[in-house]
């Protein structure tokens, strides 16, 4: 199977690391299905002639509508990337339920249910793979995050059994953990901000949306066909 003849569903695709893995593996030949939640994020994918479709994985009837769409019209996805996530910051004493479950919804639930229907495509070719984007929040915490640390470290406990169950079928599924990344979040963070997150990294500097775009080509290649059930940080460091 070549590059040309692969599918790949990219979640959250219209910016940022997602972006930027689509872009990155269209390049290599691939064929790029992405996702957004507005027709701003779709006209972003289409400039780049990429298929978007729209996705909110806070609405159960969005996700199955999705997943309707996805197995009528792409029944040979061999490649996921679940990346769509959001933020909802704050201490657990000040933390409001919504934006607890909010984040949990989006990240965990949503992407055990994109997997859980894609898998299926999958598990009829015998051959897939599935990249899990978590963070550094999982490996180390972060303060204000305990909702986003806590559904990104469920996603890679997820990601470890699900490699289990599916492996003997050639799936692999493993999980991508960057640390602080040049995309809208950091830009929207203070120079001071900047220069005290720089002096927590060993490496000096913060990672690019490329970077984990290259990483993650790597993983869902043929050279990386002996690595499941992996967490792979690429963070500079900033997890040891």
């Amino acid at each position: 199977m070549n590059n040309k003849t692969k599918k790949v569903l990219i979640t959250g695709s219209s910016r940022g690391i997602g972006l930027a893995t689509a872009l990155e593996l269209k390049k290599n030949g691939y064929e790029i299905i992405g996702t957004a939640t507005s027709k701003k994020g779709i006209d972003v994918l289409s400039k780049q002639g990429i298929s978007g479709l729209i996705l909110n994985l806070n609405s159960d009837k969005s996700i199955e509508m999705f997943l309707k769409k996805i197995t009528d019209q792409y029944t040979d996805i061999s490649i996921l990337i679940n990346n769509a996530g959001i933020t909802k910051d704050n201490i657990v004493l000040k933390m409001k339920e919504d934006d607890w479950m909010d984040v949990i919804n989006i990240l965990l639930n949503g992407t055990f249910k994109i997997s859980k229907g894609v898998l299926r495509l999958m598990l009829k070719n015998r051959w897939g793979r599935i990249v899990n984007i978590t963070s550094a929040s999982a490996a180390i915490g972060n303060k204000g995050q305990s909702n986003y640390a806590a559904a990104k470290s469920g996603i890679e406990a997820f990601s470890r059994t699900l490699a289990k169950e599916v492996g003997s079928r050639g799936i692999t599924v493993n999980c991508v953990s960057p640390g602080y990344v040049d995309t809208d979040m950091t830009n929207s963070l203070t120079e001071l901000q900047k220069k005290r997150i720089i002096k927590q990294i060993p490496l000096n500097r913060i990672g690019e949306a490329k970077e984990i775009a290259k990483l993650i080509s790597f993983i869902v290649s043929d050279k990386g066909s002996y690595i499941t059930g992996q967490t792979i940080h690429i963070n500079g460091g900033l997890h040891i």
